[in-house]
Order: structure tokens, then C-alpha cells, then sequence
């Protein structure tokens, strides 16, 4: 089998996981963010948490043993726009309020039935691909090129923040982790409640160990000198726009990573919602709230595209490569949130 047909497959297998822990759980940041910030219960967002601290771990144990070089990730960027990052990550957490659910999430419901998902998930690749590399991307690179900074540092991570300080080696990778994990752990089972819950535990978990193991595929399995793989992990804003591209036009196109993944969610999420018959067939009640759902598709899509990421692709992938600008992205995603869940911008449910 060749790096390419091990990459994809590997794909498919970490989608389906996926799609599968992400309908029995039900795992998504904004659930997380709406209980611990509206309604009172901050389990969900102690599983998300626990998925970056085990992302965390896992992601950088693989770079300890020279599995893959997460410094090879479009993450870790020295020059990159702390303004683009910033509002396209607001632009993305809005949208995600306004949708009711980010890209992963939609997929997740798109297998269990809703056709809400469906045309968030369409607008949302449509809108993510206008702004990466159509009408929008010229202005995009002109922002990018007027707003970009280059950090004073050995690589842009927490890791070249440690080297500056004067570490080097192992001590410049594992204090930064283990203290940012230790940080994750103690606030997750610092709860009671979410200690005794299963559900979210086990999300946390099995999401954050994807999330490595989506490096493990493509950077080492995938590794290949004469046709290399692009090292990267979860993550749903190109993708989506990706998999729309190649039903359309799949001939003479080479099938990657984050397409296989795209499809292996819907498909791990059809699969147990059958099984478990919660399959349910869902649309729209009101012409308003499917004008919501295409707004906040719009918004993700062209947010994602400026901030290089979504919750998943930043909030997890990104940060567990410790990376300087997912935190600048992380940052908007959460602070676009807050204006829809409790800010001045604040959304009724949808």
C-alpha cells in the first residue's frame, strides 16, 4: 500500500472514530461553552479541555520521539496576522452561536439525520474555499500582507518562548507541556460532577487521542521523500470546502486526508445512530431560522478561512502543537462565543 492509500485510509478510520464518540457523547465546544456560561454545567466544557490536555500530551510525546515534526504544521508560523487570527476566529465563534454548532458538529448531525447540518455544512465550504482561494483570497492575502508581524522567536510556539528564555532540548518541550497539561487536568477533575460522568470523560478522552492520531498518519505514516504528505490532523473548515470540490470533480483529483475524514464522520455518526435508532430526519420550523443557520455557516467558513482554523482545528489541533497563533485564534473563537451566548450580540436560542 502506498503513503497516499495509508494516509487516506488512516483518514477514514480516524473520521469514523469520530463521527462515532462524537454522536454518543455528544462533544462540541459550544455545547460546552453554552452550559458552563448560561446554563450552569461546565461538564461539556471540561470535556473539551480534557481533549486538548490529552492532545497536548500525546501530540508532543510523538514529537519527543521523533514520529513527526509538528513544527512542520501550518500552525506554527512565525510571520503570521494576530488581526486576521483574532477576527476570524470571532467571526467563526459568532457564526458557530448563529448555526448552533460548529463544522465537526454539523457533520456529527448531518450522519444522525438534521438536514440543518447540511446546509450549514454547505455554506460553510462554499464560503471557506470564496475566502482561501476565490473571490475573497486576493483580499485576504492583502490584509495578511499589511497586518502580518514575524515573532522574535526560535519557532512560534511556547516551546521557542522557553527556548528564548534560555532552555534548550527537553526541558524547553516538557516544561511548557507538563505545565499547561497539569493546568488542563486540575481544572477538569476539580469537578465532582464531571468525574462522575462517563460520557464526557470518555469524549474527552477518545477525541484528544484522534487528534495524535491524526498526526501519527500523516507524519509518519505519510512520510515519504519522493511524494511527501502534508502533516496535519482534525480539522473541518478546507476540508468541508475539499470534499464538496472532489464529488464534483472527482476525476484526476488524488483523495486526501481531510477529506476521507469529512466523510468518515458522517459515516461513524450514521452508523451508530442506526444502530442505537436515533436516526431522526430534521429540518427547519421557519424560514427565519434557516436564514440564521445559512448566516452562521457564511460566518464560520470565511472566519475559519482568515483564522486557519475552527474549534477543532485551532482549539485542539492547533494548540496542541503549543503553537503562538492558535492561541491568538483561540482567543477570537471564544470572545466571538461570548457575544452571541452573554455579550452585547447575544443570540436567542436557536
Amino acid at each position: 500500500m502506498t503513503n497516499l492509500a495509508m494516509v487516506a485510509w488512516g483518514g477514514l478510520a480516524i473520521g469514523i472514530l469520530f463521527g462515532a464518540v462524537g454522536q454518543r457523547t455528544g462533544f462540541c465546544m459550544l455545547s460546552g461553552l453554552r452550559g458552563a456560561w448560561v446554563q450552569g454545567d461546565g461538564r461539556m466544557l471540561r470535556s473539551f479541555v480534557l481533549a486538548l490536555a490529552v492532545a497536548m500530551l500525546a501530540s508532543n510525546t510523538l514529537q519527543a520521539l521523533g514520529y513527526v515534526d509538528l513544527r512542520d504544521s501550518i500552525y506554527v508560523q512565525r510571520t503570521f496576522s494576530p488581526l486576521l487570527y483574532l477576527a476570524g476566529g470571532a467571526l467563526f465563534g459568532f457564526g458557530m452561536v448563529l448555526s448552533n454548532g460548529c463544522g465537526a458538529r454539523s457533520l456529527v448531525l448531518l450522519g444522525s439525520g438534521n438536514l440543518r447540518s447540511l446546509l450549514v455544512l454547505l455554506c460553510l465550504g462554499l464560503a471557506g474555499h470564496m475566502t482561501l482561494t476565490g473571490l475573497l483570497a486576493q483580499s485576504r492575502l492583502t490584509l495578511a500582507d499589511t497586518t502580518s508581524v514575524t515573532l522574535p522567536l526560535p519557532q512560534a510556539s511556547l516551546v521557542g518562548v522557553a527556548e528564548a528564555l534560555g532552555l534548550a532540548g527537553a526541558a524547553a518541550l516538557w516544561l511548557p507541556v507538563a505545565g499547561i497539561v497539569a493546568g488542563l487536568l486540575l481544572f477538569c477533575l476539580a469537578d465532582a460532577g464531571f468525574r462522575r460522568s462517563p460520557r464526557h470523560l470518555a469524549g474527552g478522552l477518545l477525541i484528544g487521542a484522534l487528534v495524535a492520531a491524526g498526526w501519527y498518519v500523516t507524519g509518519h505514516l505519510g512520510y515519504d521523500d519522493f511524494d511527501p504528505v502534508d502533516l496535519a490532523s482534525l480539522t473541518f473548515i478546507a476540508p468541508i470546502g475539499d470534499t464538496m470540490q472532489y464529488i464534483m470533480l472527482a476525476t484526476g483529483l488524488t483523495l486526501r486526508f481531510g477529506v476521507t475524514v469529512v466523510a468518515g464522520v458522517v459515516a461513524g455518526s450514521l452508523l451508530v445512530a442506526l444502530i442505537t435508532r436515533s436516526f431522526q430526519v430534521q429540518g427547519f420550523s421557519s424560514p427565519a431560522g434557516m436564514l440564521r443557520y445559512i448566516a452562521g455557516g457564511i460566518l464560520m467558513g470565511i472566519g475559519g478561512a482568515l483564522a486557519l482554523g475552527c474549534s477543532i482545528g485551532q482549539g485542539l489541533t492547533g494548540m496542541s502543537t503549543l503553537a503562538v497563533p492558535s492561541l491568538v485564534a483561540l482567543a477570537g473563537i471564544l470572545l466571538g462565543a461570548w457575544l452571541g451566548l452573554k455579550g452585547r450580540l447575544r443570540l436567542p436560542p436557536p
